[in-house]
């Protein structure tokens, strides 16, 4: 049975392991001169950045995060709607080999691999990326084009949760395909889920993972950045690499409040800013900081794990008591 699904699996197993080898590969030749580089300017790298690191920046973290929706929709959907569609597994069952057998030796083996391609793309960007990352948390410039690492946009092509994204994605793709019994609107609804999962997480649920941090700061030390007519858009309070979950101007009395009327004469920023902090506002900012990054991302690993097993278990369950 081993052999048989790995003849099944071996050509898409080997196309995108090797995609993967060459990713590494270029990112292990380009690595290093980028180490120097961040050794040499600090976090002055992201001035000095060269335009085809840059490039390599994003195409890594797009690769990352496409890996799981890729596996979920191409590997995990068709794995078992393919052969409920053709008819095949009947064949399988007829002779010695047990539903349960046959649904966990492919959704091990495959299930392995999958983590493993998910596990070795993350690895590789995240120490590509690694110096660029310790910039942006160095205290870079707002302006760069990078993000901290604990930010949503950066988030999920670092660290360890790829693998659980992956697991995840492939378990959903399988069980759909175990309901549908077809292909086609097994892929379609496998992808349509895992976007919502992957929308929903940071959104909703991320931002209670771990402990969040509320400051209020007076506006000579937040330094706002930009100012729009009734609130402050952004402020600089002193962590470069923090997660913003929420910002609000509050007045003297600490609640939400517009900025005051006197704001529209004020003739230059500086003033503006001097209005605002004798008028007593200030900005209130809530915010995940740096170090739970490995918090954030241990447990939401867990939870995408929990997720996938739970759902072989439903699918065992549905393959040996409802499926014929």
């Amino acid at each position: 049975m081993i052999w048989l699904t790995w003849r099944q699996f071996r050509t898409q197993a080997t196309v995108v392991f090797a995609a993967v080898a060459a990713l590494a590969a270029l990112l292990a030749v380009t690595g290093p001169q980028l180490a120097d580089l961040y050794d040499s300017a600090g976090r002055d790298l992201l001035n000095r950045i060269s335009s085809a690191d840059q490039s390599l920046y994003y195409v890594g973290w797009a690769i990352v995060l496409a890996v799981p929706a890729i596996i979920g929709l191409f590997w995990g959907a068709p794995l078992i709607a393919r052969e409920l569609e053709d008819g095949t597994h009947r064949l399988a069952w007829n002779q010695t080999v047990t539903r349960t057998r046959w649904l966990a030796t492919k959704l091990v083996l495959a299930g392995l691999v999958t983590m493993t391609v998910a596990g070795l793309a993350s690895l590789a960007v995240t120490w590509w990326s690694g110096p660029i990352d310790q910039a942006v948390g160095g205290g870079a410039d707002s302006s760069t084009p990078f993000f901290p690492r604990i930010d949503p946009m950066v988030f999920g092509a670092r660290g360890v949760v790829p693998v659980g994204y992956a697991a995840f994605a492939f378990i959903l793709g399988v069980t759909v395909g175990v309901l549908f019994r077809r292909t086609l609107p097994a892929m379609a609804t496998t992808l349509a889920v895992f976007a919502a999962v992957q929308i929903a997480m940071p959104l909703w649920i991320r931002p209670h993972l771990a402990t969040s941090v509320q400051v209020t700061l007076p506006f000579t030390q937040a330094k706002p950045t930009s100012i729009g007519v009734d609130f402050v858009r952004e402020v600089d309070f002193g962590q470069p690499d923090a997660w913003i979950l929420a910002e609000q101007t509050v007045n003297a009395s600490g609640h939400p409040a517009p900025l005051p009327p006197s704001f529209a004469d004020c003739a230059s920023f500086a003033d503006c800013v001097d209005v605002l902090d004798k008028s007593g506002y200030q900005q209130q900012v809530t915010y995940q900081p740096a170090d739970n990054f490995w918090a954030l991302q241990w447990t939401e690993i867990g939870i995408y794990l929990g997720l996938a097993l739970g759902l072989t278990g439903f699918c065992a369950w549905w393959i040996r008591r409802r499926l014929t």
